[in-house]
C-alpha cells in the first residue's frame, strides 16, 4: 500500500460516534459562524471547560488567549471535533455538528507541530486533501466527482502563492525553514475553502523575530481570505496584535470577550489585567462615584455605579503612572529599588506607600533616589471583585471539627450538631498554605498568583476540583504542590439551606 493509500485509509475512517439517521435541522438563522452552548468538557473527573457559551460571527480573527491548562486547546479541538463534550452543544452555520466527524466538518485545522508528510513535496502536501475531497456533480454517475488533475494544480498553485511559496512546490518539506513548513501548513488548510481555519499555536516552533513576521502574515491572509480564523495562544503580544476578538479563558471559563484594545484598557476582572500585559494591581474601596481610595490616599476616577465603601481591585498600567523626581510632588512619595532600559523607555520599581509600583518612562530614575509618583483619574480602572471570601458546602463531623474542601478541619461548632450540613466561610486571610503537602489537613495545586503589593492573591484547587483563595506573603509558582490549613477561629459557619445556599453546595 502507497504512503497515499495509508493517510487517506486513516482519513476516510468514521468516526466512532453513532451516525446520523438525517441531516440535523438548523437552528434559528444567526450572524454568528459558530455557536458554543453550554459546553463542558471532563477528563477523568477534572472539569477542563465549565459550562462555557461563545458565539463567534462570520470573517472575525478570533484568538483564545490563557495560560497553560485553562482549556483553550480542548475548546479547538471540541470544535474541529476531535474531542467530543461531557455536556453542551456546538453549532456551525446553525446547524448542530456534535456528532458530526472531523472529516465532515467544514473546518480545517493548523496544529504547532505542522503535522506534514516528509515523503511528499510541497505540491503533494498542499493537493493531498483536494485529493481525498469529493464536489457535486449532477452529471456523475453517484452525483459527486473528484477534483480534475487541472483544477487542483490551480487550486494548490493560487494556495501557494498566497503564502508566498509559488516556486517552492518541488521542494522537499524537510528541506524548508520552519517558517515556510508553517507557511504549507496553512496552504494545506486553506486549500479546501473551509468555512472556519484553526490555529493551534502554530507560531509556537517558530524564532522571535519569524514570529513577528508571521503574525503579519496571517493577519493579512486573514484579510485576503475572508474567511473565519480562531487562533489558540498563551502569548499576551500575538492576541493582541492579530486579533479581532480576544477570548481570555482561565479555569476553563470566559474571562472577558473583547476587542485587543478594550481588553488592555478595561480588564473585566483581576486575572485580565494581570494577565495581559503589565499592571499594578491593588486592593481599594469605592468611597462614592467618581472616588476611590487605596494606599491611604483618596483619589478621583472616573467610575460609577458601586456600592458605597465597596471592596475593589484597582489596576494602573506602567505607562499611566506619572514620576517625578523628588518628594511631595504627586499623589505618593517612594524610592525607586531598579531600573531597567527596555529599548524606547526605563522599566522602574518604586517603593511607595509599602506598595511596589512598576513605572514605565522615558525619563530614567536611578536606585536609590526619592521620587513621587502621580495617576490622573481617567489612569485609574477599577474593578468589582470575582470573591471576597471562600464559601463552601461542608458537614459537622465531630466537636469543633468540620468536613470540607476534602478534609476535616478544626472550627468551633458552638450551635450546630454532628451530621450538620453547613455553608463554611473562610476569609482568604484564613489560610496558610505549606510547602509539604503533608503537613496540611489537605493538598492542592497552585494555579494563580496575582502580586497586590504587600501580599500575593493565590488560587488553589484541590484534589475534588474544589477551589480557593488565599491571601500570603509568600510567593508560589505555578503547578506547586501545597498542603492546605485553616485558621477556624477565623471561620464562620451558617445552616445549609438548600434554596438559599445553591452557590455554596455546587
Amino acid at each position: 500500500m502507497s504512503f497515499t493509500d495509508k493517510i487517506k485509509s486513516l482519513f476516510g475512517k468514521k468516526s466512532p460516534v453513532a451516525p446520523q439517521a438525517s441531516a440535523p435541522a438548523p437552528q434559528k438563522k444567526s450572524d454568528n459562524i459558530i455557536e458554543i452552548k453550554g459546553i463542558t468538557k471532563v477528563f477523568d473527573g477534572v472539569t477542563v471547560l465549565d459550562d462555557l457559551n461563545l458565539g463567534i460571527k462570520r470573517g472575525q480573527f478570533v484568538t483564545l488567549l490563557g495560560p497553560s491548562g485553562c482549556g483553550k486547546t480542548t475548546l479547538l479541538r471540541l470544535i474541529a471535533g476531535f474531542e467530543t463534550p461531557t455536556e453542551g452543544e456546538i453549532y456551525i452555520e446553525g446547524v448542530p455538528i456534535t456528532s458530526v466527524p472531523p472529516f465532515k466538518r467544514p473546518v480545517n485545522p493548523v496544529f504547532h507541530t505542522y503535522a506534514l508528510f516528509p515523503p511528499l513535496n510541497v505540491f503533494k502536501n498542499v493537493a493531498f486533501g483536494l485529493k481525498l475531497k469529493s464536489i457535486p456533480d449532477a452529471s456523475a454517475k453517484k452525483g459527486v466527482r473528484k477534483f480534475t488533475k487541472a483544477e487542483i494544480a490551480e487550486k494548490v498553485n493560487r494556495a501557494l502563492k498566497l503564502v508566498g511559496l509559488e516556486d517552492y512546490g518541488h521542494r522537499d518539506v524537510n528541506s524548508l525553514s520552519g517558517g515556510q513548513q508553517q507557511r504549507v501548513a496553512i496552504a494545506r488548510a486553506i486549500v479546501c475553502e473551509p468555512k472556519v481555519l484553526l490555529l493551534d499555536e502554530p507560531l509556537g516552533a517558530l524564532d522571535l523575530k519569524m514570529r513577528k513576521e508571521m503574525q503579519i502574515e496571517l493577519k493579512k491572509m486573514h484579510e485576503d481570505l475572508g474567511i473565519t480564523f480562531i487562533f489558540v495562544t498563551h502569548d499576551q503580544e500575538e492576541a493582541l496584535t492579530m486579533s479581532d476578538v480576544v477570548v481570555v479563558m482561565n479555569d476553563g471559563v470566559i474571562q472577558q470577550i473583547d476587542r485587543p484594545k478594550k481588553i488592555y484598557d478595561e480588564p473585566k476582572n483581576a486575572f485580565v489585567a494581570d494577565f495581559i500585559g503589565e499592571s499594578n494591581l491593588l486592593p481599594g474601596v469605592m468611597e462614592k462615584d467618581f472616588s476611590v481610595a487605596f494606599l491611604g490616599k483618596s483619589l478621583t476616577c472616573v467610575d460609577k455605579g458601586f456600592e458605597k465603601n465597596e471592596k475593589v481591585d484597582v489596576v494602573i498600567r506602567p505607562e499611566d503612572v506619572v514620576i517625578k523626581a523628588g518628594a511631595g510632588k504627586g499623589d505618593f512619595d517612594g524610592e525607586v529599588l531598579t531600573t531597567v532600559f527596555k529599548g524606547t523607555y526605563y522599566e522602574m520599581i518604586v517603593l511607595a506607600s509599602g506598595y511596589e509600583f512598576t513605572v514605565q518612562s522615558q525619563t530614567e530614575h536611578r536606585p536609590g533616589d526619592a521620587v513621587s509618583l502621580s495617576v490622573l483619574p481617567d489612569s485609574i480602572h477599577i474593578m468589582k471583585k470575582i470573591l471576597t471570601i471562600n464559601k463552601y458546602l461542608g458537614k459537622v463531623a465531630d466537636e469543633n471539627l468540620v468536613t470540607f474542601l476534602g478534609g476535616d478541619f478544626e472550627v468551633p461548632t458552638a450551635g450546630f450538631e454532628s451530621g450538620d450540613e453547613v455553608v463554611v466561610y473562610v476569609p482568604f486571610d484564613a489560610v496558610e498554605l505549606t510547602d509539604d503537602e503533608v503537613d496540611g489537613v489537605t493538598g492542592a495545586t497552585v494555579t494563580q498568583s496575582l502580586y497586590k503589593g504587600s501580599y500575593y492573591q493565590v488560587q488553589v484547587y484541590n484534589d475534588n476540583d474544589e477551589d480557593l483563595y488565599v491571601d500570603t506573603a509568600d510567593e508560589w509558582d505555578m503547578n506547586d504542590r501545597v498542603g492546605v490549613k485553616v485558621d477556624g477561629a477565623k471561620v464562620r459557619l451558617e445552616k445549609y439551606d438548600p434554596d438559599k445556599d445553591e452557590e455554596a453546595a455546587e
